[in-house]
């Protein structure tokens, strides 16, 4: 089979979609730090492979807890293969197992932290529960939680010539026919074109408003680095010079018109289509990538 790999680095739009340790009555959300200082947002990759595979709806695994309450290890099933499920044939799996190094397939898709391309401010909201207080003439408790809407950048890369083979266990090697690597991939890229993220009484939308990517020899996230966007414009010209000859080609862009100041550059500049098409378009590719194995 042809080494292939998929790479497509997604800026969608959400609010507050990822929270950690709560500071006191403070539910702080996910941050990190940089240059001098400014704090970006993230919604962690563990949070994304999460929503995945919940929205990829298929057959999810069995899970076991192995060891002591305290020190116990909660894993899938020993019994549960790529063969069936999915999930561990996208993102991987460990199995122990004892006096032995055990079974572990690594992830075949990947995914980067989804990090805000604004700035955090320090926006608060205050929570109360005043409609179930005033039921009851009880006082109300003040909570408060912090606040963020903002585009947001990842990217998500797919080991295509992996996907659907397993020779973890010597004695149970599994490849799947094509038919079915084709209709796993596919299935994949349908979920990530309407993803979103249910968090807190809200869902929030996470499909792509813009995306770029494609098929390549080389499984490398070549535009994690190079697509930002600043006042409401995407830097059309950092893209442009991130285009290497041997990927142009194969490259392919998709972009919602109009929500970006500077869509018609992105158009001109960079053959852009719409987001549906682009998933079309990579879809078609996929089921020639494998028809042609």
């Amino acid at each position: 089979m042809k080494i292939k790999g998929i790479t497509m680095t997604i800026v969608f739009e959400a609010e507050s979609a990822n929270y950690g340790e709560s500071v006191g009555n403070i539910a702080s959300l996910k941050k990190m730090s940089r240059g001098k200082g400014e704090q970006y947002t993230y919604i962690s990759r563990q949070a994304l492979s999460y929503n995945i595979v919940e929205q990829l709806r298929e057959p999810l695994a069995g899970v076991i807890s192995e060891g002591s309450a305290e020190k116990g290890v909660i894993q899938y099933s020993k019994e549960c293969t790529i063969k069936d499920f999915p999930e561990l044939d996208f993102f991987g799996y460990l199995k122990t197992q004892k006096d032995s190094n055990g079974l572990k397939r690594s992830a075949k898709v990947r995914l980067s932290n989804a990090i805000s391309l604004e700035t955090y401010k320090g926006d608060l909201d205050f929570l109360t529960n005043k409609g179930l207080a005033d039921r009851i003439n009880a006082n109300m408790n003040i909570a408060q939680s912090e606040i963020h809407h903002s585009l947001y950048k990842y990217t998500i890369t797919i080991d295509l010539d992996e996907i659907g083979y397993d020779d973890s266990d010597s004695s149970n090697i599994i490849d799947l026919d094509f038919e079915e690597k084709s209709r796993r991939v596919q299935k994949l890229l349908d979920t990530i074109s309407m993803l979103y993220r249910d968090i807190r009484g809200r869902r929030e939308d996470l499909k792509p408003l813009f995306i770029i990517g494609g098929i390549y020899d080389i499984k490398n996230p070549f535009f994690h680095n190079i697509v930002e966007v600043k006042d409401n414009s995407l830097d059309v010209k950092q893209i442009k010079e991130g285009l290497f000859s041997q990927i142009k080609a194969d490259t392919m862009v998709g972009v919602y018109k109009g929500k970006f100041d500077n869509s018609e550059e992105i158009i001109s500049e960079l053959n852009a289509t719409s987001v549906p098409d682009f998933f079309d378009s990579l879809k078609k590719r996929v089921k020639e990538y494998y028809e042609s194995n």
